[in-house]
């Protein structure tokens, strides 16, 4: 199902910079998260947010930053650069995140819905795919077992296991 939305050069340009991090890049300029939403008026979906690591919200904990990221009532399209580490290795992985919470407008979530595959053909790289509709899904716990079983921190913080 396709809902006519296309996506804004500006998301794209933005997914390309988080894909091909450089080894030259500094830390505290990487991208870490990206929120977007559809604009309703244009049909696109748009950049709302684009923070980097030095930004006051994701600099000592950037999953802290991305729960706060999360509306109470609307929908989202999220990219987040996820740091984590398993028993074997550090890793960091891109993770696209569609936001429906359960008090979102029935309308609101069937927009979102049959428009991500316009973005899913543009963030093409991404390791994680997710759908959230609660703040439950949104618990550290809960979001590290959908990474994998074997995450043991996720952004520098313990995994209670």
């Amino acid at each position: 199902m396709s809902s006519g939305v296309k996506v804004c050069d500006e998301v794209k340009n933005i997914f390309n910079k988080m894909k091909v991090v450089k080894n030259d890049d500094a830390e505290e300029d990487r991208i870490r998260l990206v929120t977007c939403v559809i604009d309703v008026e244009n049909g696109e979906i748009k950049v709302e947010k684009c923070l980097q690591q030095k930004s006051d919200e994701c600099k000592d904990d950037a999953f802290k930053c991305l729960q706060n990221l999360m509306p109470k009532d609307h929908c989202r399209y999220i990219l987040y650069d996820c740091h984590f580490e398993t028993e074997d290795c550090k890793k960091e992985e891109l993770v696209f995140l569609l936001w429906t919470p359960e008090t979102a407008t029935i309308k609101e979530k069937m927009q979102y819905a049959s428009s991500k595959a316009a973005i899913d053909k543009v963030i093409d790289g991404v390791k994680h795919r997710m759908q959230l509709h609660d703040n439950a899904d949104i618990e550290r716990e809960e979001f590290a077992k959908n990474l994998t079983d074997k995450v043991k921190t996720l952004e520098g913080h313990a995994i209670r296991g």
